[in-house]
């Protein structure tokens, strides 16, 4: 087998990645109809997409924490099983409520919190359970598969989601349909996880420490990991303030290029080419390393600024998966470090750690940058956040270099007061 799939020969994991595609395909899906909902009924549709992908990433902020201690205490296993089936119910409900015409703007609000809680425990509980699955020498690969596996979703999702919506008419109705696609998507990892053989499942002790404590426990050792730390700045800086296509698109689309649903949905799979290629190429080395999260994250914010200038639809187009190619190396390289570096009795925690400030900061950066496009324009949501993020990791590496060299933690609140 090609190394670039050789976790494909585990047995349990090629189930867990045929489920996650299918899974995969339908979030996307709906991540288009959904905002293609919020522009039909919302009258300020910077602000209402903004709010919405707050909304849906608020609880990674809040819980994410929680949900890494739940992680590497109970069953991963089990825990995807009812995250999957928590994610389904607001799906279920939000395509109903489109379908019938009764879908209003708070409904999606309150949907899209109800799915962010969701997700906030499957999560960490699903980038640490890849390491249950596979040796560790394999562990760099299975999650660039896992990124190939969500970028392959990616790229054929909003191209399926913007055509069945134009087909349907382009109505709030229609947008329905899609989202009801993905609730039945659930089914796929659901029934994966169940076929697993537990016999070949590496399945580490359960924490001992609780609550506070075991909260406690994975701050402390982060702290004491400068790389950890870089890590988390970078992925935070670009998460907050880079990462928010699903909004900066849509604005770019429809505000400045005065465009529909099927060229909205083609950016995104714009996108998806080049991450899929970053995956894939990420997924044949063998290890990852600090400066390789950096230098793509740095290329990254710099390539969000060049598309905030693009003069015409065509050139944003083919910005797009340039984009993408550094967005994904910078994940990639961020969730297989951060994954093989920590230990496996702190890892859920770490991992949670991790996902709060690479996805939490979206309740922060995605509101304030809707509200810059609602007041100075849909460029101005990528011209500021590619500058913050490059500014951002710049600073992040100073410290991370500084701390490098005197052996010590970066600054932290501890280390502030000594």
């Amino acid at each position: 087998m090609s190394p670039t799939f050789k976790s494909l020969s585990n047995p349990n994991y090629r189930l867990y990645a045929a489920g996650g595609v299918v899974s995969n395909l339908g979030t996307w899906m709906q991540r288009i109809a959904q905002d293609w909902l919020v522009l039909q009924l919302a009258t300020d549709g910077a602000v209402a997409l903004g709010m919405v992908t707050g909304l849906q990433f608020l609880p990674a902020l809040l819980l994410s924490p929680f949900a890494g201690i739940v992680a590497d205490r109970v069953p991963k296993r089990r825990l995807l099983q009812l995250t999957n089936i928590g994610m389904a119910v607001p799906a279920i409900v939000l395509g109903l409520l489109a379908v019938t015409g009764h879908a209003q703007v708070w409904h999606i609000y309150v949907l899209a919190l109800v799915l962010g809680v969701a997700s906030a425990f499957d999560a960490p509980a699903r980038h640490s359970f890849v390491s249950e699955m596979v040796a560790e020498e394999d562990l760099t690969n299975a999650v660039s598969l896992n990124s190939a596996s969500f970028n392959v979703a990616r790229l054929v999702g909003p191209a399926l989601a913007g055509v069945l919506i134009a087909g349907l008419g382009g109505t709030a109705e229609a947008t329905g349909w899609v989202i009801l696609l993905n609730a039945v998507s659930y089914v796929a990892p659901v029934l994966a996880l169940q076929r697993m053989d537990e016999r070949r499942l590496d399945v580490p002790a359960p924490s001992t420490a609780r609550g506070l404590d075991a909260l406690q426990e994975a701050l402390v050792y982060v702290r004491r990991r400068p790389d950890l730390m870089l890590v988390l700045a970078v992925v935070f800086m670009a998460g907050t303030f880079g990462m928010n296509f699903q909004m900066t698109s849509a604005l770019m689309a429809t505000e400045v290029f005065g465009k529909g649903a099927g060229e909205y949905g083609a950016l995104s799979t714009f996108l998806a080419v080049g991450s899929l290629t970053g995956a894939l190429l990420a997924a044949r080395r063998s290890r990852s390393n600090v400066k390789r999260v950096t230098v793509a994250a740095l290329v990254f914010g710099a390539l969000v600024v060049v598309a905030g200038l693009a003069p015409s639809y065509l050139t944003f187009a083919l910005l797009c998966p340039v984009m993408g190619f550094a967005s994904l190396t910078m994940a990639t390289s961020a969730n297989s470090y951060t994954t093989v570096a920590t230990d496996p009795g702190v890892r859920g925690r770490v991992m949670s750690l991790y996902l709060m400030v690479f996805m939490g900061g979206t309740p922060i950066g995605a509101p304030l940058l809707g509200w810059v496009g609602e007041v100075w324009g849909a460029r101005w949501t990528l011209l500021l956040g590619g500058s913050v993020t490059v500014v951002g990791v710049l600073v992040a590496a100073v410290l991370y270099q500084i701390a490098a060299k005197s052996r010590k933690p970066i600054l932290t609140p501890a280390t502030a007061s000594e």
